[in-house]
């Protein structure tokens, strides 16, 4: 899941550069919030698809402002203290603009009117075309009008506390982020007015035919929070164990971070498969709401972003660091609950995926500021969580911990950097961190780590265990986990190594037996061949991946160029039978006496044994000489299109069985931890 206010602050960092606004005037980059002040008063028809509203801005600035509002919208007027404002905008795309000039006779006060059509709701699109589509969009099923639509006028750059009184027809239901002062329902329609005092980077809208369920809870300091969920009807009957769930997530964080920091948190339902975090709320598609697992999971995340990325907000100029810490201290966090080896699959999928990345794919975690695509997430998300989980080894639980605590209470509703948070954790442990975050943070790649000899020597004493560890191509500084095996126990030993070869002598009293480096994969790093077995999404990610079509009739052709399409979120390069040398990572496609008489004319592994002779559809990974091969195996045409839909979302697996399109076997070939055995 990902936050819209990510959307609307890439967006703001584009119109910076357009309107020539220098980072230091623009208030979500920097500590100094100017007061601005939303009063806003609009209409919406989701029948009729229309917007007709007005925005009445106050502010004590003293220097130019830039207007902005969705070019499709008409502005009926605007005032500037009073006086008719006569200034063209400029258009930048989906957005028109007006500078309005600087007054020293603070504060101003910017009236703006405007109406018009709406875009329509397309409950058809996939997750992945509902996120790239970024427009107003209204119907009777649900209206939602993101922040980075410029759905109303506001002014590109400044935080903004904001008061917004909205009406719908009958039978419909609107919300924005903020605690509800005033609601009314009648045959006359719906009205609502939304309060949100706090700096916020921007105001998103939802609307549907919602049935409203609420509750509350007491958090820390006695602070009553009205809990709700606003679902569509077919839905309704989830919205008590939603509730309860809330209540849980906010009571774990309060005592984790601090008290949280809105009065309000609502889920409301979408009719698209969207997954979006806002100030207050959080809004998710009516078919993941029904996913049984989005309670113990996603649910959490979006609770979270209450702190991190909407109670703190992220400086995008030096990077967002909020997805990091919130995928640690919620996905990953809810993975160490459940147990060690959980923690340690995630750990390893984390290293896994970074493995599947090209050199062109990878950047630095510094310049990470929104999920755009799978390379992305790997970084801003799964690197980032590793940085938090390598932080909390280095100084500890109990300084984590407070560190935390620290950097909220000293940046709530402020904008923060990675440098607020080095300065926290540092305050709080003690410790001199300069180097662990310049090299995570501002470093592509990861360090490769071998262990290239392992020997043991009798003492009169006990035992003297010597190991040789090389760091290929880097030259980080480094806590090596090394895991020592005897006869009576197994001891863990943290290696500091900050040069390129080194050496590494312990004593022990019992017989060591053998010596394995990182088995548990808590070092982010490059895994080795061995260590990291191929799985789909290498080839998912390649932008190089050629498609290899054994299909000969048209229409298993046309099914498989659709499927390759599908799986790899893109045209397929469609790569010739007989010269395949050239690509290093390939996707083959066929029916199965096809693939089999592929496999063997190309000198491949035959079909792996435990998923012989099983199901409708095999796919499979392996790897040789330094390619990647993704197999589609199909029984008939029909069970290869039942491939389209399902297949791209179990990219992290290395094969799966399919009886229709229902998954009936899956899982990832094991990993090679390195080890060498002692004489």
């Amino acid at each position: 899941m990902r936050s819209i206010f990510y959307f609307s602050t890439s967006l703001l960092l584009v119109f910076l550069s357009l309107v020539d606004l220098s980072p230091s005037s623009a208030s979500p980059l920097a500590k100094d919030i100017l007061k601005i002040k939303y009063d806003i008063t609009v209409h919406v028809d989701p029948v009729a698809q229309t917007i007709e509203g007005r925005n009445v801005i106050t502010t004590k600035s003293t220097h130019e402002l830039v207007l902005a509002l969705n070019s499709r919208f008409k502005v009926t007027s605007i005032l500037v203290d009073g006086v008719i404002f006569k200034s063209e905008s400029v258009s930048h795309g989906m957005l028109k603009t007006w500078r309005i000039p600087n007054n020293q006779y603070a504060p101003n006060k910017i009236e703006v009117s405007w109406e018009g059509k709406l875009l329509p709701l397309n409950t058809s699109l996939n997750h992945r075309q509902t996120l790239n589509r970024r427009g107003p969009v209204s119907g009777k099923s649900g209206t939602f009008l993101p922040d980075s639509s410029g759905w109303y006028p506001h002014i590109i750059g400044e935080l903004a506390s904001y008061r917004v009184n909205l009406r719908m027809p009958h039978g419909q239901r609107g919300i924005v982020a903020g605690e509800i002062v005033e609601e009314s329902v009648s045959d006359e329609g719906f009205h609502a007015t939304f309060l949100f005092p706090f700096p916020s980077e921007g105001i998103d809208f939802m609307g549907g035919p919602y049935v409203v369920e609420s509750d509350s809870m007491y958090g820390l300091g006695g602070k009553n929070i009205q809990l709700r969920t606003y679902f569509h009807p077919e839905i309704k009957g989830l919205a008590h164990d939603y509730l309860s769930s809330v209540k849980e997530y906010i009571q774990f964080y309060e005592s984790w971070i601090g008290e949280y920091p809105f009065t309000e948190f609502s889920v409301i339902s979408s009719p698209t498969p969207t997954g979006f975090g806002m100030p207050t709320l959080t809004y998710l598609g009516i078919n993941v709401l029904r996913l049984p697992f989005i309670r113990k999971t996603s649910l959490g995340h979006e609770v979270l972003h209450n702190w991190w990325g909407n109670g703190v907000y992220p400086n995008y100029l030096e990077g967002n660091w909020s997805e990091g810490l919130t995928t640690f201290m919620a996905d990953y966090a809810y993975k160490e609950l459940m147990g060690a080896e959980a923690a340690k699959e995630m750990r390893l999928g984390w290293l896994r995926d970074f493995a599947t990345l090209s050199s062109g794919q990878d950047f630095v975690l510094k310049k990470f500021t929104t999920r755009t695509h799978g390379a992305s997430k790997i970084i801003g998300y799964n690197k980032a969580a590793m940085f938090f989980l390598m932080l909390r080894d280095l100084i500890g639980q109990e300084s984590f911990n407070r560190s935390l605590k620290l950097f909220w209470k000293k940046n709530k509703f402020h904008t923060a950097s990675w440098s607020d948070l080095q300065a926290a954790f540092e305050a709080s442990s003690g410790k001199k961190l300069k180097i662990f975050f310049e090299q995570w943070l501002t470093s592509t790649g990861a360090p490769s780590i071998r262990m290239t000899k392992a020997i043991s020597l009798r003492l009169e004493s006990g035992y003297q265990v010597t190991v040789d560890l090389e760091q290929i191509d880097s030259s980080y500084k480094l806590r090596v986990p090394v895991v020592i095996h005897t006869e009576k126990d197994v001891n863990t030993k943290i290696l500091n190594m900050d040069r390129k070869n080194q050496t590494f002598s312990f004593e022990l009293h019992a017989k060591p037996i053998k010596v394995t480096l990182d088995p548990d994969f808590r070092l982010f790093r490059k895994l080795t061949p061995d260590e990291a077995p191929p799985i789909l999404r290498q080839i998912m990610v390649d932008q190089s991946t050629e498609s290899i079509l054994l299909s000969e009739t048209d229409i298993s052709q046309e099914i498989s160029k659709e499927l390759a399409r599908k799986f790899l979120h893109r045209t397929p390069k469609i790569g010739s039978l007989a010269d395949n040398n050239k690509a290093i990572s390939i996707l083959v496609i066929g029916f199965q006496n096809q693939v089999n008489k592929w496999l063997s004319l190309n000198k491949l592994p035959p079909r792996p044994f435990n998923i012989r002779n099983i199901g409708t559809a095999n796919v499979w990974a392996i790897r040789r000489e330094g390619k990647t091969f993704v197999i589609v195996s199909a029984k008939d045409t029909q069970s290869l299109e039942s491939l389209i839909r399902p297949l791209p979302h179990y990219g992290r697996q290395s094969y799966i069985v399919f009886d229709g399109k229902k998954v009936i076997e899956r899982g990832t070939w094991p990993a090679q931890v390195q080890e060498i055995v002692l004489n």
